[in-house]
């Protein structure tokens, strides 16, 4: 088994659970026992500020908390773009890292930007390869910018495009295909 670690999970055109229709989720970590991950594009209309103060000065002010999956959506996940990523709790790709429980005062200096997840998503042994057989989710290798973009709204159809042709049209397909 090949890890999916750093890899973006792009919702496909036929997955409907509610809890991950049209989402993009970076795997932070696969193995054998499973995978977990946070969905990038899931803005809840609280902030951050609100929910978790004491990690506030990590974000830009009035940044929304983000719905990371459902599994213990009253857990917290930060992700982080670190100056040195073996200080992450979880180093995902490149820089960027999962930070799990209580933020080490010592991390908190090496942290270049972050975002506030409630909750993750998570799969059982072989769950995650047997949705990938039946095309529930699109493969991406993810980017920093996917991470922290601006625009979380737009992320599933900006990565879709990003793939190119083929996945075009899949990236213009409205949230409700019969209303087209």
């Amino acid at each position: 088994m090949e890890s999916l670690q750093g890899q973006l999970l792009i919702a496909g055109g036929g997955l409907f659970d509610p809890n991950f229709r049209r989402t993009v989720v970076l795997v932070g970590q696969h193995t054998e026992a499973g995978a977990v991950g946070v969905v990038l594009n899931r803005p809840s209309p609280r902030t951050v500020r609100e929910v978790v103060p004491e990690l506030a000065d990590l974000v830009p002010e009035d940044e929304p908390i983000f719905v990371g999956g459902p599994v213990q959506p009253q857990g917290v996940v930060l992700v982080a773009e670190f100056d040195h990523p073996e200080m992450a709790d979880v180093p995902v790709f490149d820089s960027v890292g999962f930070v799990t429980g209580e933020l080490d005062p010592e991390v908190r200096p090496a942290i270049r930007r972050a975002r506030v997840f409630a909750g993750h998503a998570g799969w059982g042994p072989g769950q995650l390869e047997s949705e990938l057989e039946q095309d529930a989710w699109i493969l991406e290798p993810a980017r920093p910018e996917d991470v922290f973009t601006r625009a979380p709204e737009r992320l599933w159809s900006s990565v879709l495009r990003r793939k190119g042709e083929a996945y075009r049209l899949l990236s213009l397909m409205p949230l409700d295909p019969s209303m087209n």
